[in-house]
C-alpha cells in the first residue's frame, strides 16, 4: 500500500456555508467548488475549499436521518474523513480490508474528460473514515461528475498555509496501543515517537505514527485514568468518543502568518511572558528572534534534526472540541516533549480563563 500525502480532509458540519465563510475569511481559504441538489446530491451539500496544497471539504446534510446529520448530532462539527492519496485505490482497499479494516465504500471510478479519480473508503478510528484516492489527470477537477469546480486554484505564492502537517487524535483510555497497532498493521505506518506527559495531577500518554512516505502523521493521545481528569477527558466527553482534536497546517513563515491570521479574526491561545524569559536557558538561541516569538505567542521546541515553531487556536466550535495548529518546521521531524506539554498547558490556561 503506497500512501502518499493527505489528499483532503472532510468535515461534517451543521452549516457548510457558515463554516466556509469562517475558513475563507479567517484562514484565507478559497471556495473552489460545490456539490448538492444541482449535481445529483439532493440529500447533502459539500463545499470545496483550497489553499496551497490543502483541500478541505465541508459537508452538511439536507435531509433528516442523513449519516452526516447523525454524525454532527453525536460529535458536533468535526473531522469525519482524512483521505489518503494512493497509487491504486482498488488495491489499497483490498489490502486494507484483508488486514482487518472495515469496508465502507467499494472502489468507484469518476471520470470527466481526461481526468479520472478512483475512490474507496474504510473505517479508521472512532467514526472517522479514510477515503483512498487515486488521481489521473487534472487535480483541480476534484471529483469529476460529482462536484462542480467553478474557480481555479489561487496562486500558491500568495498562500499563508501550505499543507497538512499532522493530525492529533484523542482516544479513550486503553485504546492507544490498539489504535497504533491498527495503523501499523493495516496501513503500514510506523511508530516514530512516544511520550508520557504529566502536568500537575493530570497525565496523558501519546504515540506518533507516520506513513512510510513521511507525509501522513498522526499524534494519538489517551488520558491516564488513575489521574485527575484533564483536557483529553474533556474532549472525549464533549465530542462523544474518539476523534480529531486538531489539525496542524504548515507555514513557511510563522511570525508573518500568525499576525496575518490574527488580523483576519483567528483567535490564538495566549502564552505567558515567563515562557520566553526562560526560552534561551531551555533551548539556547532559537532560529527565530525571541522578540518575534514573544510578540506572536509562538512556541518553540527542538529535536535531533532541528527546531519546530507552533501555535494553537482557540476552538471556534460550540462544544470547544476541535481547534487548529499553525506550525513551521526548521528541520525538526518529530514532536519533542516540550511541544506536547506546551500544548497541554496552553489549553489548560485557556480553560482557566474561559
Amino acid at each position: 500500500m503506497n500512501i502518499g500525502a493527505v489528499d483532503h480532509v472532510e468535515f461534517y458540519v451543521g452549516d457548510a456555508q457558515q463554516s466556509a465563510f469562517y475558513l475563507c475569511t479567517a484562514f484565507g481559504f478559497r471556495l473552489c467548488g460545490q456539490s448538492g441538489p444541482e449535481t445529483g446530491r439532493p440529500d447533502q451539500r459539500s463545499l470545496l475549499l483550497r489553499q496551497g496544497g490543502i483541500d478541505v471539504l465541508l459537508t452538511s446534510a439536507l435531509t433528516a436521518g442523513h449519516p452526516v446529520a447523525e454524525y454532527v448530532a453525536r460529535h458536533g462539527d468535526g473531522v469525519a474523513n482524512i483521505a489518503f492519496a494512493v497509487d491504486d485505490a482498488a488495491r489499497a482497499f483490498a489490502t486494507a480490508t484483508e488486514r482487518g479494516a472495515v469496508a465502507l465504500e467499494e472502489p468507484t471510478t469518476h471520470r470527466r474528460g481526461d481526468t479520472e479519480v478512483v475512490t474507496a473508503a474504510v473505517l479508521g478510528f472512532g467514526d472517522v473514515i479514510h477515503r483512498l484516492v487515486q488521481r489521473t489527470g487534472d487535480r483541480t477537477d476534484f471529483l469529476p461528475g460529482t462536484l462542480d469546480i467553478f474557480a481555479e486554484d489561487p496562486d500558491p505564492r500568495q498562500q499563508l498555509l501550505t499543507t497538512v502537517d499532522h493530525a492529533a487524535i484523542c482516544v479513550p483510555a486503553g485504546r492507544l496501543g490498539p489504535t497504533v497497532a491498527f495503523y501499523e498493521r493495516v496501513f503500514g505506518f510506523r511508530q516514530i515517537f512516544e511520550e508520557f506527559i504529566e502536568v500537575g495531577e493530570q497525565a496523558m500518554d501519546s504515540k506518533v505514527v507516520q506513513s512510510p512516505s513521511g507525509q501522513v502523521t498522526f499524534t494519538i493521545i489517551e488520558p491516564v485514568p488513575d489521574r485527575r481528569p484533564g483536557q483529553i477527558d474533556t474532549f472525549l466527553a464533549s465530542h462523544g468518543g474518539a476523534g480529531v482534536q486538531h489539525l496542524a497546517l504548515l507555514t513557511d513563515d510563522i511570525v508573518a502568518t500568525v499576525p496575518a491570521l490574527s488580523a483576519r479574526g483567528v483567535r490564538f491561545l495566549d502564552t505567558p511572558d515567563a515562557y520566553y524569559d526562560d526560552l534561551t536557558g531551555r533551548l539556547g538561541s532559537p532560529d527565530l528572534r525571541v522578540e518575534d516569538l514573544r510578540r506572536t505567542g509562538v512556541l518553540v521546541d527542538q529535536d535531533h534534526w532541528g527546531q519546530v515553531f507552533q501555535i494553537f487556536t482557540q476552538s471556534p466550535h460550540v462544544r470547544k472540541t476541535f481547534f487548529w495548529e499553525v506550525i513551521d518546521r526548521h528541520g525538526a521531524r518529530t514532536f519533542g516533549s516540550g511541544n506536547i506539554k506546551a500544548l497541554y498547558e496552553a489549553v489548560a490556561r485557556a480553560e482557566v480563563t474561559a
